[in-house]
């Protein structure tokens, strides 16, 4: 009896730090043979992004498509979502994806689209999370993990992690702080939904 191998493809636009931590997790923790799941390729809308020379560095195929060649977002996102279902995906994951994604792309992945976002939701939303943390008083920030809705940073939470706001803190440490959490909780909450997976 064969078991359907389960693709994950994870865009990014930048660094790539968080998907370098899924890849090591992945690895480490023989995804392949626990979940029948594996990086199938790393996409970017950036195709000068660092992360992309860090997954091919790791063996994974990679793929860029520059949204800047595009005359809107929906048919940046139509080839996009081309370029992604090559792969049959069993999860999208967008790891610093720094694009706004159209509904008809959300509502193409829907349930096996998911995000990483540096703030306790459904605590700051969008941009500048960690100072926007500090300027409220918050004793606690952190990072979610959830389900990518067509409503920004709003859809159900699969985990979060918490780290304490410290007097004196700046944007950047707090920041720096979150991260490391970040490297840990996106793989955890990555095998967790493969685990869930029939």
């Amino acid at each position: 009896m064969s078991f359907q191998q389960k693709n994950i493809v994870i865009l990014i636009s930048g660094g790539g730090s968080n998907m370098a931590a899924i890849a090591h997790a992945a690895q480490q923790q023989d995804w392949d043979k626990r979940f029948k799941a594996r990086i199938a390729a790393v996409i970017s809308n950036q195709p000068e992004a660092k992360g992309l020379q860090l997954a091919q560095s790791l063996g994974i195929a990679t793929g860029a498509l520059n949204h800047k060649a595009f005359d809107s977002r929906e048919s940046f996102d139509a080839a996009l979502m081309q370029l992604i279902d090559g792969y049959q995906p069993a999860l999208v994951v967008l790891a610093g994806f720094m694009r706004i994604l159209t509904p008809g792309f959300v509502a193409h992945y829907a349930g096996r689209l998911i995000n990483i976002h540096p703030s306790l939701l459904p605590a700051f939303p969008g941009l500048h999370t960690h100072q926007r943390a500090i300027d409220a008083g918050c004793t606690e920030a952190g990072a979610t993990v959830h389900q990518v809705t067509a409503e920004l940073d709003h859809g159900p939470m699969l985990a979060q992690a918490v780290v304490p706001v410290l007097p004196g803190d700046t944007a950047e440490a707090l920041a720096a702080r979150v991260l490391v959490q970040e490297h840990l909780l996106y793989p955890q909450a990555i095998a967790d939904w493969l685990q869930s997976q029939p």
